[in-house]
């Protein structure tokens, strides 16, 4: 490797770094919030690792399940259009900004691609296959990491074959998508990856145009609002949403319950033996691990929440990772437990913006899940490691080394 080589930035790095955080256990910090300052101003990102020039201010921020859940299905008296003018800066205007009724009317335009149903025949024609393609490439060693060899790259691909992107700009689509959200990491980067994107995206609009695929960017050209077809600006905006929001969040799920279940042997043992078990293990690795631990919101009038009284223009952040550790609502609330009775968890959201790709995510994870068990007997943690979780707003492994029967 040339010094240049060496010294070139890694966005992935730096995302992990500066935008998802470095802390491996926030949960007893977080049960205190929750029992004495449950609604109250704070910092979701520390102003410790923010780059010159990034000046963060306090927000509130709301850590019990009850109070998160209010935000969030209360979209009038808490708007989502602050994301415009943060995240919106490189992402453009899209849904995650809009308000009811324009968030309805383009939620809906691609709401049918991601519905439960429709998504059956991704799994054997595109999911399946990608998982193998990259297992292929270690089954034989014995080892690997299954972060860097299978769950970092794995939904990339499924979001770039199901765009119809070349394979061979599959590394480059990954990397400037990681830049883009990594813009308090650098925003130079992140402006640039932004602008990068547009232009990609419009050539690939302007392609299908004159040559439609069986693709989801061929069925967003043809689509109207009101009788019109959305804009390429519309378009390319949606599309740089959808790395972060389908690829980012997977990839970071699957890590934890794998990991989760891996230092769960007995855990692991039964979801090995008996595959129906499979749901409820998603679920439950969804509800302790969240990939994305915060949600913001700002409010459009006088409110109370959780004892407080907030302004109309206040910002306040739903903390859904430590609503999804609320002890009032689960008992033994930091334990991972896959029989635990059955309790709905706020990983995707609540409300009128839930999760867009909840349904692709849970299918990923589940067929990634059976590959791996299928595919990599004796499966364990590498015990000369010490692999773990970790993150402030988005949490996840970054390495999981494993030794299995090589094929």
């Amino acid at each position: 490797m040339t010094t240049s080589e060496a010294q070139e930035y890694d966005p992935f790095a730096a995302f992990d770094d500066v935008v998802a955080g470095t802390s491996r256990d926030p949960w007893p910090a977080l049960a205190e919030k929750r029992r004495n300052a449950p609604v109250s101003k704070g910092y979701t990102m520390s102003p410790d690792v923010l780059p010159e020039g990034f000046v963060p201010s306090e927000e509130y921020i709301a850590y019990r399940y009850d109070d998160c859940s209010r935000v969030l299905r209360d979209a009038k008296t808490f708007s989502s259009t602050g994301y415009d003018t943060s995240i919106g800066m490189v992402l453009g205007h899209v849904i995650l900004g809009m308000d009811d009724p324009e968030h309805r009317t383009n939620r809906n335009l691609v709401a049918h691609a991601f519905r439960e149903k429709a998504l059956a025949r991704w799994e054997p024609e595109l999911i399946g296959p990608i998982i193998d393609e990259q297992i292929d490439r270690f089954v034989a060693d014995g080892e690997a990491d299954l972060v860097r060899q299978l769950t970092f790259e794995f939904p990339v691909r499924v979001i770039a074959r199901l765009l119809g992107l070349p394979e061979e700009d599959f590394p480059q689509f990954h990397r400037r998508g990681i830049e883009l959200i990594g813009l308090v990491a650098d925003i130079d980067r992140g402006l640039a990856a932004s602008e990068w994107l547009r232009e990609y995206f419009s050539a690939l609009c302007a392609d299908r145009r004159a040559h439609p695929a069986d693709d989801l960017i061929s069925d967003l050209v043809v689509a109207e609002i009101d009788g019109e077809q959305l804009t390429d600006e519309a378009i390319c905006s949606f599309l740089r949403l959808l790395l972060p929001a389908g690829a980012e969040t997977t990839y970071r799920s699957s890590g934890n319950l794998l990991y989760l279940l891996l230092t769960h042997r007995d855990q692991l043992a039964a979801v090995q033996a008996d595959r129906s078990l499979l749901p409820q293990a998603i679920e439950e690795g969804l509800r302790i691990e969240p990939p994305l631990l915060t949600i913001t919101r700002t409010t459009t009038s006088d409110v109370e929440v959780g004892g407080v009284q907030l302004g109309p223009g206040e910002q306040i952040t739903t903390h859904i990772g430590s609503a999804n550790h609320d002890e009032t609502r689960w008992d033994d609330a930091d334990s991972f437990d896959i029989f635990r009775p059955s309790q709905p968890h706020i990983a995707f959201a609540h409300g009128p913006h839930m999760c867009l790709g909840m349904h692709l995510a849970r299918l990923e994870t589940r067929v990634l899940l059976n590959r791996v068990f299928d595919r990599l007997p004796d499966l364990a943690l590498d015990r000369s490691s010490d692999p773990y979780i970790r993150g402030d707003v988005f949490r996840a492994p970054t390495a999981l080394p494993v030794t299995f029967s090589a094929a």
